[in-house]
């Protein structure tokens, strides 16, 4: 995967999602599921306001390939279980070095160190609201993540 993925270029295109789920609370059980996968450097970034997109983003970290596609399918696994809501796009899986996991409200990223220090999502949406996840901690920690939902 050599650029950003198409699924942020196109993303006007996505349907409704078809659960009321608040975003925040698929963010925090994407959230749960990095932590439980030992994912690095969690960040919740808040766009609402900020893009015509998405409404949260979950970043992480994993450090191999096998690290990050386990993340990415904690993720998913977590968040059909819990929350009964698949992803409307997934891509990266065939590289495992970006695994995007697309729920059309939130979209999480599941990079490898490298891929995450050259495309610096955090620096493209660096007007966005964004909060460090304490690995120690849990999603209840996150002060994003109790915010109203809309």
């Amino acid at each position: 995967m050599s650029s950003i993925p198409e699924v942020l270029k196109r993303k006007e295109h996505a349907p409704a999602r078809t659960t009321q789920n608040p975003v925040r609370v698929l963010a925090a059980h994407a959230v749960e599921a990095a932590l439980d996968k030992k994912a690095l450097d969690i960040v919740v970034m808040d766009l609402q306001g900020v893009s015509g997109f998405a409404d949260m983003f979950v970043v992480c970290t994993g450090e191999s390939e096998l690290q990050v596609k386990a993340i990415a399918d904690a993720v998913v696994d977590t968040i059909r279980e819990e929350a009964q809501e698949r992803p409307w796009h997934k891509e990266g899986y065939e590289h495992k070095q970006w695994i995007l996991l697309d729920y059309v409200d939130l979209v999480v990223h599941v990079l490898n160190p490298e891929r995450r220090a050259f495309y610096g999502l955090e620096r493209l949406w660096g007007d966005a609201p964004r909060e460090d996840v304490d690995p120690d901690g849990t999603a209840a920690d996150v002060k994003l993540l109790k915010a109203k939902s809309k």
